[in-house]
């Protein structure tokens, strides 16, 4: 993360460390599953594949995850969502990702399914 901009790549006002940040180094979990995207998201923004996994549900994680140098994270947007709460234990979260590849602008839009289990949340899958 650039330090010319201490904002969280995931969208939120708060500077990386207060958001996102809090996550990754693992002085905490993410509360809900719309944190755990955002907190997702800014992984892949801030090349912290380790991250990506630990938070991917064991059923569905790859072995191994490798970021493309060539990709930058340029924005994320949440659409939507259903449960994924303080006292839930399912939920959903529709987003938008933008991303500039070799120079081409794209997004990527996903509804993705997250679980609880012992607390913590986890990526699942695409829905």
């Amino acid at each position: 993360m650039p330090a010319s901009d201490p904002r969280c790549p995931c969208g939120l006002p708060q500077p990386y460390a207060e958001c996102c940040g809090r996550f990754h180094d693992g002085r905490q979990t993410a509360p809900t599953a719309e944190l755990l995207m955002r907190s997702r998201y800014s992984a892949f923004a801030v090349a912290d594949p380790a991250y990506l996994l630990a938070t991917w549900h064991p059923d569905t994680r790859p072995k191994r995850l490798r970021l493309d140098d060539g990709q930058e994270w340029t924005g994320l947007d949440i659409l939507g969502g259903t449960g994924g709460g303080l006292l839930q234990n399912e939920g959903t979260v529709e987003f938008r990702a933008h991303y500039r590849f070799r120079g081409n602008e794209d997004a990527l839009h996903e509804n993705s399914r997250f679980v609880r289990e012992a607390g913590q949340w986890f990526y699942v899958s695409a829905l």
